[in-house]
This record gives structure tokens, sequence and C-alpha cells, in this order.
């Protein structure tokens, strides 16, 4: 019988699989604990720590986010804390330490076992930060974003040990931690992610239906920002929608702040270039559909022509993935990790991600001979289906290190080393 403890700010997260697998053993208890409301899984025990005060006005700013992750930490603790006083003795917690929770759990639970997510390590080189050719990366900035890994650091030094998404962002990590950290993807549901037989639909809000075979361009991103390419997507549209007059663009996003800078004059990327390429763009023919359900997101990826799917070197999409799933055929940027899934003409095309014309070039081409690329959709659906599967890959792995961790032997785990390793 095992107690395991899932802690994430929006729990599930990553755990959404993982956590119920878990659940269903015999005798098996598991909590989820988090900071906002979300899905209930079956079997488990959905427990809320209540929002942490922000930092302080006089905080240093490079600690802002220091102070913010520990009045987290602090919070995430005193729940564990009550959770301990009902009985509950976790043998294994899983663990997203990003925003502070994972600071104290050891010192609560001193005997747990701890496996903590390690999405990604700042670095002032090599990764997103002054990937923008414009952005000025100055000491200031340099210092400030060694800082933002005080959290971590100190919440992987109490870990036995963690696991990264892919290998590109395993390697982030400081060799003082890589060696304990495996790399073992989510993985997605590519019964769900596939094209079924018969025809495929896409719905517009204007009632509108786009099919497959009909010339479609999609872009999906959580929050349509610079680092997800949105600025470079859009500044290709005039040339893409002039070349292609049969063409339609779907755009799914929201208009909030994401990961990067605000646009200039403090509104949404989306306010800021539709009005830079005012009278440049058919907007009868882009879509803007903001987020839509995760349905509607599937189906699109079965009737698009031309999935674009462009990141600063930074975290992987799980859409990207889903679009191969359904065969879709990714024009992605030539940056980590999507060069760890995407392989040029083979399972799909990679540009520059600065490249404006470079992108609508082969955008145009992909429009324009889709017979040409048949075979690489195909070899797009073999890639997620025998690498990022979730239920006969990734979930198995992700069972495989967690039983590993719980009986404290996370070395001995039998995982394969994922391409790329």
């Amino acid at each position: 019988m095992v107690q395991a403890l899932f802690v994430h700010q929006n729990f599930p997260g990553q755990y959404r699989h993982l956590a119920p697998a878990i659940a269903r053993r015999k005798g098996a208890r598991v909590i989820g604990l988090g900071e906002r409301p979300n899905i209930a899984l079956p079997g488990v025990q959905h427990v809320r720590y209540p929002p942490p005060q922000g930092p302080g006005e006089k905080t240093h700013r490079y600690l802002r986010p220091i102070e913010g992750a520990v009045r987290r930490g602090q919070a995430a603790a005193q729940a564990c804390v009550g959770l301990q006083r009902q009985g509950f003795r976790p043998d294994i917690i899983c663990c997203h330490p990003g925003w502070g929770e994972g600071l104290y759990l050891r010192d609560v639970f001193p005997d747990a076992r701890l496996l903590y997510y390690c999405e990604y390590y700042y670095n002032a080189r090599g990764g997103d930060v002054g990937f923008d050719p414009q952005q000025e990366v100055t000491i200031d900035e340099m210092a400030r974003v060694r800082t933002l890994n005080i959290t971590q650091l100190l919440s992987l030094e109490s870990c036995d040990w963690g696991v990264s998404p892919t290998v590109w962002q395993r390697s982030r990590y400081s060799p003082l931690l890589r060696h304990r950290i495996s790399v073992v993807h989510e993985g997605v549901d590519t019964d769900a992610a596939a094209t079924p037989e018969g025809p495929a639909e896409f719905a517009l809000p204007d009632g509108r239906v786009l099919r497959r075979g009909d010339e479609v361009v999609s872009f999906v991103s959580r929050n349509l920002e610079p680092y997800r390419g949105f600025d470079v997507f859009m500044r290709a549209l005039p040339a893409i929608l002039g070349r292609r007059p049969a063409a339609q663009v779907v755009v799914v996003g929201g208009e909030e702040r994401g990961y990067g800078r605000l646009a200039p004059g403090g509104g949404s990327w989306k306010a800021h270039l539709l009005k830079e390429l005012d009278g440049r763009l058919d907007l009868s023919r882009i879509h803007f559909v903001g987020r839509i359900p995760h349905p509607e997101l599937l189906a699109l990826f079965r009737v698009t022509r031309a999935h674009v799917y462009l990141t600063y070197p930074f975290v992987l999409s799980w859409s990207m993935i889903e679009a191969m799933g359904c065969g879709a055929l990714v024009i992605g940027s030539a940056t980590p990790p999507v060069e760890e899934v995407v392989r040029h003409g083979e399972n799909g095309l990679l540009v520059d991600f600065h490249s404006v014309g470079e992108l609508a070039d082969t955008v145009v081409g992909a429009l324009t001979a889709p017979e040409r690329h048949a075979p690489l959709r195909a070899e797009a659906r073999r890639t997620a289906v025998e690498r990022y599967d979730l239920r006969t890959v990734c979930l198995p792995r992700q069972v495989a290190l967690f039983d590993a961790v719980a009986a404290g032997r996370p070395g001995t785990a039998a995982i394969p080393a994922p391409a790329g390793e």
C-alpha cells in the first residue's frame, strides 16, 4: 500500500496521468496539493493551500520571485503539516519545485522519497535569455537570471531524484545536478491525437467550417507572444496570404502576458501586431479563436495543412507533439528542444526562427504541394506514437521511475535512453 503526495501550484499539471495511475493501485492513498482549483482526478484527493502574499515593495528586484517562492513554500509546508496531523505519511512525494512548493517538504516529511520535476533551469546564455537579437543582456540581467535558480537549487538539494521531459531541458541544469535527473516525457494520448477515418472538420466562430483538404494554416500558443514566435508568424502572413488567396489562418491562444516582455505600450501582442500590419492583412481570412477546448484543438490539427510551431530555446509545448500525432505537417523553429523531436525533411520542416521570409516560403510550399509532404505527415505520426505515446511509452516509464525512487533505487529504473541522449 503506497501513500503518495503530488505537489504542483496548478495541480495536476504534469501529474495528470501519473497520479491517477498510482491511485488505481490496491490500497493506495494519493493526495494532490496545489494552490488553484482544477479538474478532479479519479482516486485522487485534491487539497489546496491558500494563495500566498506577494513580495514586499522594498524587496530587491532579484529577490522578488524568491520571496514569493518562500511564501508559497511556507504555505505548502503548512498544508502538509495539516495532512500529517491527520495521519498522512507519504512514502514518496512528486513535486514541481519551480514556484517554491518543494522548499520545505523534506522538513515536514523527512522519511519520504522526493522525486522533483526539473522543467527549466535559468541561464544567461544558450537559452531563452538573449535569444531575441534586440535584447541586450547586461551584467545586471545576468545576475537577475542566475538568482532565479535559488528556489530550484534549494529544492533539488533536498530531493532524491529529478525528471525532465526532454534531453535539452535536462542539459540546462548544472552538472552538479544533472547526473540525478532522468529524461521521461509526460506523453500525449495518440489515440485521441490521431486522424480517424472519415471527414475532418473545424468550425469557426462565425459558423464557417474548414475541412481537410482546405488550405488551412494553424498557430497555437497558450499566450500569443514573441517567446512562441507569434510576432514572426504574424509578419509572415502578408506574404503567405498574398501568394495563396485560398489560405485560411487559425490562431489559437490568449492575449494575457506570457513568459516574456510586455508589448510596446503595455497592451497585448495581438493588438500591437495588428496595428503594425494594418492594411497589409486580409483579416477576413485570419481567425483568432482564443483558447479552445481540447477536442476542438485536435480537430484543428486534423484539418490543418501547415501547423506552425515556433519557440525560443525553452520548454517544449505538448501541442506540437499532439499535432504530429494527428498527422499534421509541423513547420517548426530550428531551436532546441524542437530539434529533438522534429527532423527536417523526415517528419517535419524546420526554419530559422528569426527569418520571416523563410517561414513564409516554407508555409507557401506546404500549401502548394500537400502531396509532396504526405510522407512527412506519416512519419510525424509514427514519431508521436513510438516515442511519446502516453499509454505504451511515457506513462510506463513514469511509473517505473516512480517505483524506483519510492524503493530508494532511482538509478536502477529500467528506462531506455531517449533519442538524442
